[in-house]
């Protein structure tokens, strides 16, 4: 059974890749820290809501090349809002950094529940014991 047609296992698979993504965007801001003109990035959400909501009302697309569709994990990235500066001209925030990754973690271990709670379902609707 591909648990990847089910949309809401979809729709967790990619909030996981998103999230693993944002966190090693968010490491290589603080990595830079000390980078002279380096400016923080951040990974936009894609719209998570609407991957769930409209699930079963649209067509899936054909995939005719593999080139045809971004692979999951490729999310667009974009420039944080410069705050302050350091006078090299870095607009790292520190703290910022480390409570995004902190709220980053928190999202990925609630998903992460998420997603082993409805594994189990669907495990208990298919007669199968959910620890096995």
């Amino acid at each position: 059974m591909d648990l990847s047609q089910i949309p809401l296992f979809d729709a967790i698979s990619k909030r996981l890749s998103w999230l693993g993504e944002r966190q090693s965007v968010l490491a290589q801001n603080i990595a830079n820290a000390d980078t002279p003109g380096y400016v923080a990035m951040d990974v936009k959400e894609p719209n998570f809501a609407g991957l769930v909501a409209g699930a079963g009302t649209h067509l899936p697309l054909l995939r005719t090349d593999p080139a045809d569709i971004v692979p999951v994990g490729h999310f667009e990235q974009v420039a944080q809002p410069v705050t302050e500066s350091a006078p090299n001209g870095n607009a790292v925030q520190l703290e910022d950094q480390m409570m995004k990754i902190s709220n980053n973690a928190s999202d990925h271990a609630l998903t992460t529940s998420l997603y082993k709670k409805q594994l189990a379902l669907v495990k208990m609707a298919l007669g199968q014991s959910p620890t096995g």
